[in-house]
């Protein structure tokens, strides 16, 4: 049988009625609702962890926006979190993990078989969704791809040039491949619980995909997105798999034809008319509006979005931003590109 719902038919390269629309990020800070609903949370793992929270923070852009999709609410860290890893998340600071450097930090991890059993909230959560959306709503399930939460592992946070990770994977590559294929293994368990729970497309972060140079891209990038692709279609035959390796340059053509994923999630920086002559020829492409010109609003940010649909929207399309919605963004300015977006027809 087709596809009915609008994000579903555009991965498949149907036709729609108007170019399918959600936003990365699109439940959080920006929203007053969910600020209230995270200051009764507690911590920000405890709100990814409790389901009812979880789910109520998932759909309230759905109630307020209409978007096609909804993307779980969670966090990508809770895949090292479920290893054994600890992870805390402090106010200002984002997350924090205590290192690992070696090869006993490896050992001293959880069996990624397992990681299922620590997450059954977050399943949870996605089976709630799965009965409180609207039929018409996509549900999204995620996870980070392994060299972005292999980044947060070695370094401990977020950095700008993901240095002890890279330096790890150039002086011991093997050893660090064995991270890699530790993280494969979790995250396919990870993104088969949430199918099983309902999940209907599957999306994987690679934020720091672009910081590494061809031959590193190449094993630690793209050949893991490519294994769990390859492993969760075995598992669910026909499932679409979203895949962002953000800032991927020109190494997305050989990235979307290899790894075989259903789309493809393009930054900002993504020139749309290359996106459009490279990219859209081999499936969906995702994106990819810059955050900054949803928070500036105004003739700007209709002007930029107009390009992106005019370029794009006559093929396989969802139409997204280049990176996650940032917390300044003004609500109502959410409102007018949504609006636009649904108003516009090739």
């Amino acid at each position: 049988m087709l596809p009915e719902k609008k994000l579903l038919r555009a991965l498949a390269g149907l036709e729609t009625q108007g170019v399918p629309l959600w936003m990365m990020r699109q439940a959080g800070r920006y929203l007053p609702e969910y600020r209230e609903v995270r200051a009764r949370a507690g911590g920000f793992l405890d709100l990814c962890y409790t389901p009812e929270l979880a789910e109520e923070v998932t759909l309230q852009p759905i109630r307020r926006y209409g978007f096609d999709a909804a993307i779980l609410f969670s966090d990508i860290l809770v895949v090292p979190d479920a290893l054994g890893q600890k992870v805390a998340f402090k106010e200002g600071e984002g997350p924090v993990l205590e290192p690992i450097s070696d090869m006993a930090g490896l050992a001293a991890l959880s069996s990624p078989s397992r990681v299922t059993a620590h997450l059954k909230p977050v399943y949870e959560t996605v089976a709630r969704l799965s009965k409180s959306l609207p039929p018409e709503v996509t549900l999204i399930g995620f996870a980070g791809a392994p060299w972005t939460v292999a980044t947060y592992m070695v370094g401990g946070k977020g950095s700008p040039d993901q240095a002890a990770a890279k330096l790890w994977a150039y002086r011991a590559p093997d050893e660090f491949q064995k991270l890699i294929d530790i993280l494969v293994e979790a995250t396919v368990e990870h993104l088969s619980a949430q199918v099983m729970a309902g999940a209907e497309v599957i999306q994987i972060f690679d934020t720091w995909a672009g910081s590494l140079p061809e031959l590193a891209f190449e094993r630690f990038a793209l050949r893991p997105m490519k294994a769990i692709r390859d492993l969760m279609q075995a598992r669910f035959p026909g499932l679409p798999v979203i895949a962002f390796p953000r800032g991927a340059g020109a190494m997305a053509v050989r990235y979307f034809s290899e790894t075989g994923v259903t789309g493809l999630s393009i930054d900002t920086g993504v020139s749309p008319e290359w996106a459009r002559d490279a990219l859209q020829v081999q499936g969906c492409v995702q994106g990819n509006l810059d955050p900054l010109l949803l928070v500036a609003g105004g003739a700007e940010m209709r002007a930029h979005a107009l390009h992106i649909l005019e370029t794009l929207g006559k093929g396989p399309f969802i139409f997204n931003l280049g990176h996650g919605i940032v917390p300044q963004t003004p609500p109502e300015h959410v409102a007018e590109l949504v609006e636009l977006v649904k108003a516009w027809r090739p």
